[in-house]
């Protein structure tokens, strides 16, 4: 019998465990495919997705991964071995439409529905990239009901096939991924030399939160650009400085909306900080030793951060 996450917009329902929340699967009612007009059983539902495996990081990390385990009750020594298995996402509507089995759900019963955000800092990795994978799948499928190009409500591709299909035009529209660079720029600082990080802080973040969350540069990739152009352009855009050495890192995918972050890390090379009023409140560089509150661990930039401060022998 067939499983499935179940998810409520951006949270996943999730079991408390002696060691902390793990999603939990409920069992799908054994159904007939309906079949479409072609007479290929339909792949995918409104509301219930197929998730692909999602591989653990140690695939394509060399070695010196970082010691940074939990032990859960499927005995997961280390975030970046775990494998997440091909799955099937569902929302709660579905289930509840669908007659679909569920736990009760409340603080008491141990089964409650969690934010990803919240999540990414304690599961493995590819467990929350399968996660985020759910959360945009679902999303695109709500958001495309009709054709883009005549206005036709579309359905499902047969054959397994992610894409929506309009019956008139025969358009296909895909999930879209949109490419957003992430950049840690660092430079020694002028009077010390102790290594420094450029943080700033967003509106989005809040005005009135304490203590205030700085985060890196970061911005969507325009059409025609390059990444490292990209990177350049942002940089200069929110906070009026050069950089240059720009290398990548590593990618995170994002389901904010449905966003691929691409990390790098580049060096300072001249102008005065003047932020961009619209977006930023505050920007600076941070000695690595005395950083303000940065994003929460399992986020790229936690992650790029913590790259800087170990190579300065540093623990965030």
């Amino acid at each position: 019998m067939a499983s499935a996450f179940v998810f409520s917009d951006d949270t996943v329902l999730c079991q408390q465990t002696p060691d902390g929340w793990w999603p939990l699967q409920v069992q799908l009612p054994q159904t007939r495919p309906n079949p479409d007009d072609s007479g290929h059983p339909q792949a995918y539902q409104v509301g219930h997705v197929t998730l692909l495996e999602s591989l653990a990081p140690n695939h394509w990390l060399s070695d010196g991964l970082p010691d940074d385990s939990i032990n859960i009750k499927r005995k997961i020594s280390d975030i970046n071995t775990f494998t997440a298995q091909a799955a099937s996402a569902i929302t709660y509507d579905y289930a509840v439409a669908h007659n679909v089995a569920l736990p009760l759900v409340a603080e008491s019963s141990g089964n409650v529905f969690l934010p990803y955000r919240q999540l990414i800092t304690q599961l493995p990795v590819a467990l929350t990239t399968q996660i985020s994978q759910a959360i945009q799948l679902l999303r695109w499928q709500t958001d495309t009901r009709f054709c883009s190009r005549c206005a036709a409500a579309v359905v499902h591709a047969d054959r397994g096939e992610r894409a929506m299909v309009c019956p008139v035009c025969r358009l296909r529209q895909y999930p879209r991924v949109q490419p957003c660079v992430i950049t840690a720029i660092t430079r020694p600082n002028p009077q010390t030399g102790e290594m420094q990080v450029l943080l700033a802080h967003h509106h989005r973040y809040g005005e009135h939160t304490l203590p205030r969350l700085y985060g890196l540069i970061a911005g969507f990739v325009e059409v025609g650009e390059s990444l490292e152009h990209a990177v350049v352009r942002e940089v200069a855009e929110e906070v009026n400085i050069s950089v240059t050495d720009i290398r990548y890192v590593s990618s995170q995918p994002w389901p904010f909306p449905s966003n691929l972050m691409l990390g790098f890390r580049a060096s300072y090379a001249g102008g005065d900080i003047v932020i961009q009023e619209d977006e930023l409140s505050h920007a600076d560089f941070f000695d690595v030793s005395n950083l303000p509150k940065i994003p929460s661990k399992g986020s790229i930039a936690y992650e790029l951060i913590a790259q800087i401060a170990h190579e300065q022998c540093t623990t965030l």
